[in-house]
């Protein structure tokens, strides 16, 4: 199965390079969106998908900025036919938000009190002892 996203724009060279990870990211999409929601609370339903969303811009963010291995004509065809979060990976780049799970999580007006959400406090300031989600993504901890 090939993997396509928007106009059938001519692929960069090393498109071959990332194609099969996107492709399973792509059916593993299809999996979670196809997943029962009975039984579910509201936010949960859409946490598999979300995860799914995080772990594609993150591989090519990866990809690009850490291994290196990707070119920049590659990447920003990535950008352009939206295959990766933008605005994730502008955040990615800012001191203190490297491991941040979604921009959700960092808009104030989402949450009381006009704070963030609970993944973004460290765990080492956190004074019960259980096990916390964040009800917009899921994720347990993303602070540094």
């Amino acid at each position: 199965m090939s993997f396509r996203y928007g106009k059938r724009a001519k692929k960069p060279d090393g498109w071959d390079l990332i194609e099969p990870t996107l492709t399973e990211i792509a059916e593993k999409m299809r999996d979670a969106e196809l997943q029962p929601y009975k039984g579910k609370r509201k936010g949960e339903t859409a946490w598999p998908i979300l995860r799914l969303h995080h772990q594609r811009s993150r591989y090519i963010f990866d990809m690009y900025y850490q291994k290196k291995s990707i070119s920049r004509e590659l990447y920003d065809y990535c950008l352009e036919q939206k295959i990766v979060d933008a605005a994730l990976i502008a955040k990615w780049k800012k001191i203190g938000y490297e491991r941040l799970c979604c921009l959700q999580c960092i808009q104030t007006r989402d949450h009381n009190a006009k704070a963030t959400c609970i993944c973004r406090v460290p765990k080492r300031e956190l004074t019960e002892e259980k096990a916390l989600e964040c009800v917009h993504c899921g994720c347990s901890g993303c602070a540094n």
